[in-house]
């Protein structure tokens, strides 16, 4: 066989319409072809067709081009709606009865490149999700300063019948573990205290204010905070912080408040994993693009890769009781501060989470 021969057995010239198909296909102004009813050959076909498809693998017959599209040989209903492999976009298909058509039974199809529009429903979908993630955060922070606000005075009663206790027991000379008891009672409700008043600092409409901020006294505070679920909980923490750690250029409140909801999301992963095995380790470095980088590493089950594509999604939550808007605000809170938070599989079990910051050098 010659070789122009071989070349032509290779791609198969294009079919020869009957005249009257081919000026009817070409006047159309979507991609149309015909395709044989028997054995769904190509029959015709107009530019516009041969442009969006003529790429695609086996779109000359016509079960090939349905399992191409459809991911198996399969028939459609008129209008539906596919997404091409060759080139990403979107059509609506319509099969129709041609008739006859270059001498044999043909059916017609009509493709219409409806990509913008699908990409507009998918732009609208986004904004009404922000919308209904903005309404439920709004309800969440109006619910938290009131809860806040409500808190704040029976709390600052304990406080004061506290200390009024102690001063009892000081003068009765009474027994000293009851000092004790009541000394601990005392700074565990000063710190429910600090909870609160960050609470409501961070849910109160203000402007963000940067400057320098050391990592190492904000972790110091959040784990102050955590230290008696730690404690309850059996957890070792290990901090990782070096002195000479620069300076980040962040709010201390709204920093505070990604720290602290990562810390416990950590000592929540461990409450299954037995004691021996429940360490939380907290370490910061200044990574190869000049940012300050702090994780936190626990060992907890992990997740799985489709819980961690979803991670932080808004109202995605792997908790029976969870909201799943923790992480959601984290990463807007983070993204305020040009940093990134991110997730990773911590080796030998576990997970890492972790946030970058900007170094305060040359910011303030």
């Amino acid at each position: 066989m010659s070789a122009a021969r071989a070349r032509g057995a290779a791609r198969p010239s294009p079919p020869q319409a009957a005249p009257a198909l081919a000026e009817l296909l070409a006047a159309l102004p979507f991609a149309c072809a015909a395709y044989a009813r028997d054995d769904g050959r190509l029959v015709a076909a107009n530019a516009a067709f041969e442009a969006e498809f003529g790429q695609l693998e086996g779109y000359r017959e016509r079960e090939r081009l349905l399992a191409a599209l459809h991911g198996g040989g399969v028939d459609v209903d008129p209008g539906s709606e596919v997404r091409a492999p060759h080139n990403g976009r979107w059509y609506a298909l319509y099969w129709r009865e041609a008739g006859r058509a270059a001498g044999v039974e043909a059916l017609l199809l009509t493709a219409v490149d409806i990509s913008e529009r699908i990409e507009i429903l998918d732009s609208h979908k986004s904004r009404q999700d922000k919308l209904l993630f903005t309404s439920r955060l709004m309800s969440v922070g109006e619910m938290a300063a009131t809860l806040a606000h409500e808190l704040n005075q029976p709390l600052a009663a304990i406080v004061n019948y506290l200390n009024g206790s102690l001063r009892l027991v000081e003068q009765a000379g009474g027994p000293a573990q009851v000092e004790r008891a009541l000394l601990a009672a005392r700074t565990q409700a000063e710190h429910a205290s600090a909870v609160i008043a960050r609470v409501r600092e961070f849910v109160r409409a203000r402007e963000p204010r940067r400057d320098a901020q050391n990592l190492a006294q904000i972790a110091e505070t959040v784990l102050e905070l955590l230290r008696l679920e730690a404690e309850r909980q059996q957890l070792r923490i290990d901090v990782d912080l070096n002195p000479a750690l620069p300076a980040a250029y962040a709010d201390r409140v709204m920093v505070e408040q990604v720290l602290l909801n990562l810390v416990k999301n950590a000592i929540e992963a461990m409450r299954e994993v037995p004691a021996a095995r429940r360490a939380l380790r907290i370490q910061a470095r200044v990574n190869l693009d000049g940012e300050i980088e702090l994780r936190v590493l626990d060992r907890g089950k992990g997740l799985s890769p489709a819980e961690s594509e979803q991670l932080f999604s808004p109202f995605f939550t792997t908790k029976t009781d969870g909201l799943g808007i923790g992480l959601a605000i984290c990463r807007s809170i983070i993204e305020y501060h040009e940093g990134r938070l991110f997730f990773e599989p911590r080796e030998g079990g576990g997970s890492v989470f972790g946030f970058t910051l900007p170094p305060a050098e040359g910011r303030t």
